[in-house]
């Protein structure tokens, strides 16, 4: 007989930081997406999508979070592959969210399917380097790389940014920390896969930095994920009023 007082978690040593984080990030996105949803009905139709979107990409990020923690309670072991389906789909829906805040200044379709794909670009490439083909992530990462810094010359020097300037004002100012959030937040992920995909490369000396990237990693991701809402929560409030 199955006994119903068995702990439904494994038990977690007091030091372990990477679990730590992963509840703690879990938490924090749930809570997120339930702040984003629930404060839909009170903006302008035009502006409910992106703040939708906003929810959609912190709840994609809770559940995976919620098997990430369980994995590694499990296991003691990074769980790659779950961030890598969670990224695929919370990254993409984030450099959705510039497209919808530049309509107001007539960003066509192909802005939204250019950042979609060089987005899809980045992280399979980056799979495939850093879980798939590890002898050759060297040249693997050279793409995520070229993918990543394409999307960020559209958001600060391409039609994302002229976009930006035409429309001034709160869109300019959001669309700016956006663009931050894209070069200084998102560093920590290719930083990550040089550290983890090291043994054997050139760029070998980073995996001596002693960096615990799934503590980094999942603080990044609380920051960027629910940062980039929050961003997007100001405009519509502000774009409302």
């Amino acid at each position: 007989m199955t006994n119903l007082f068995l702990p439904l978690v494994a038990k977690m040593d007091p030091t372990d930081y990477v679990g730590f984080t992963f509840f703690v990030g879990c938490m924090a996105m749930m809570a997120a997406s339930a702040f984003f949803f629930l404060s839909l009905n009170q903006f302008d139709k035009k502006w409910r999508t992106s703040v939708l979107v906003s929810g959609l990409i912190t709840f994609i990020a809770a559940v995976h979070y919620f098997y990430m923690r369980d994995y590694w309670a499990s296991n003691m072991e990074s769980p790659t592959f779950f961030r890598y389906v969670d990224w695929i789909l919370t990254v993409p829906l984030m450099c959705v969210e510039f497209y919808l805040i530049l309509k107001v200044a007539g960003a066509k379709k192909s802005l939204l399917t250019k950042m979609i794909v060089l987005s899809v670009i980045m992280l399979v490439t980056g799979y495939l380097g850093e879980a798939v083909y590890t002898g050759s992530a060297a040249l693997w990462g050279f793409f995520s790389a070229v993918a990543y810094f394409a999307i960020v010359y559209e958001i600060w020097l391409g039609g994302a940014a002229k976009l930006a300037k035409e429309a001034g004002g709160d869109v300019l100012a959001a669309h700016k920390i956006l663009c931050w959030f894209v070069l200084v937040g998102w560093i920590i992920y290719p930083l990550g896969y040089l550290v983890g995909t090291a043994d054997g490369q050139w760029y070998s000396s980073f995996a001596n930095l002693g960096l615990d990237m799934d503590v980094l990693y999942n603080i990044a991701d609380a920051i960027n994920k629910i940062g980039f809402g929050l961003v997007i929560y100001s405009l519509a409030v502000k774009k409302t009023a």
